[in-house]
């Protein structure tokens, strides 16, 4: 008599990346006080083939997404484009050095190498049950250049067959990392922290995540005050007012944890600082793809935290070719949580040697801080719009901004 409407009932709760991966760690520690060996060993196998297909994906991936991206570049508002182009860039690079030298501070005080924390690379004496071979197609350093190569000639020549079919790559990479690393990724990280947990490694590496994390944050605060000081400077504004005016911004992507849902928010509150709505209509959504300062800030000091866990020489040599390397390739992120450190791995693995279990713990560190990288990013994008806006107050803002459609672009996180 009664009929239920049983898809009123059918509530699915959609958990973010960064809760399933607190989740995992947990997880993982708990489970590596009871797991039996057999159970342990089908999971580091899972590890293993997940490992092996991470780096055959790596270059894939690099040619997916950097290619594209570079050639998307190339297109549009000329002086506009090269001068917010060079700005993103340059506060990219400034926050990954600026991170490289606190983190080198600080971190030699905070990380006892001595600890033989990096002991979690190894496996102990418990093995995978079978192992399958995905040799990738090409290296890294192969990858890099071809995507260079590619992305410029697309860039220069203009045509449009090439061009389309590096797109559907970056479509079908874009799944890829949608469908599969990213949902398998907690997996991943259980594995890592289960293993490390039967290694008797878990709590130290967990009191480094702690340390890390609170540098990380100063870090950043202190960046996105020098950079609307500078913005400031340059633009005539009071930087408080600005940074104040942004910080909705910055709220909404520590909660988005995505560049594009927050570009309509980072656009109405970059208008209210000041900046003409045409200006602003470009630098923001542009910037949600080349600037990523948080991010970089990120990836640096979280590389640097386990060379020296790893008791490695630490040199600035070693991290100036990285962090170059880094700006340009962070422009290949794909708009997911946890983008940027994906298309980062490759960097990671050719210029600082780092093999699975490294780019594993990489991942990990990334993802928990994940939010806050993003917010840096947005939140800077204000600073940069008044930047641009002050270079090009002179000129004819119909005629200079308005050749770049704003819509369909790659963001970041």
């Amino acid at each position: 008599m009664f009929k239920f409407r049983r898809r009123k009932l059918n509530v699915k709760l959609k958990w973010g990346l960064l809760p399933r991966v607190i989740i995992a760690i947990a997880a993982g520690i708990v489970c590596g006080l009871f797991f039996p060996d057999g159970l342990v060993r089908v999971v580091i196998t899972f590890n293993e083939l997940f490992g092996n297909f991470l780096g055959f994906i790596i270059p894939l991936l690099i040619v997916g997404l950097v290619a594209p991206g570079i050639a998307e570049l190339g297109r549009g508002a000329g002086k506009l484009l090269f001068i917010t182009a060079a700005l993103a860039y340059g506060f990219t690079l400034a926050s990954g050095f600026f991170s490289y030298g606190i983190s080198a501070l600080t971190f030699p005080l905070l990380l006892d190498p001595s600890q033989e924390i990096a002991s979690f690379a190894q496996v102990a004496e418990l093995k995978p049950y079978f192992v399958i071979a995905m040799p990738p197609v090409m290296s890294v350093m192969s990858a890099l250049v071809l995507a260079f190569t590619l992305g410029l000639g697309m860039a220069v020549i203009q045509g449009s067959r090439l061009k389309g079919i590096m797109l559907d790559l970056r479509d079908i990479i874009d799944k890829v990392i949608v469908k599969i690393i990213i949902p398998l990724l907690p997996l991943y990280i259980f594995g890592i922290f289960l293993n490390m947990t039967v290694n008797g490694q878990a709590v130290k590496v967990l009191g480094v995540f702690a340390q890390i994390i609170v540098i990380i944050f100063a870090i950043t605060a202190a960046m996105l005050l020098m950079q609307f000081i500078l913005a400031g400077i340059i633009g005539g504004k009071n930087p408080f007012f600005m940074l104040k005016n942004m910080l909705v911004a910055y709220a909404t992507a520590l909660g988005t944890q995505s560049s594009a849902a927050t570009i309509p928010v980072t656009l109405r509150q970059t208008i209210k600082i000041g900046v003409r709505e045409e200006v602003a209509g470009f630098v923001v959504p542009l910037c949600a793809t080349i600037h990523l300062s948080g991010s970089t800030m990120k990836i640096v000091a979280c590389a640097l935290a386990i060379i020296i866990m790893s008791g490695q020489a630490v040199s600035l040599e070693q991290f100036a070719g990285f962090i170059c390397m880094l700006g340009v390739t962070m422009v290949a992120a794909p708009g997911v949580p946890g983008g940027a450190i994906m298309a980062a791995l490759g960097v990671l693995e050719s210029m600082l040697g780092f093999g699975q279990p490294e780019l594993a713990l990489m991942i990990a560190l990334y993802i928990a801080m994940d939010s806050f990288g993003t917010a840096c990013n947005v939140t800077g994008d204000g600073a940069i719009a008044v930047i641009v806006d002050k270079i090009y107050s002179r000129k004819k803002p119909a005629s200079a901004t308005h050749p770049v459609s704003t819509e369909n672009m790659v963001t970041n996180n």
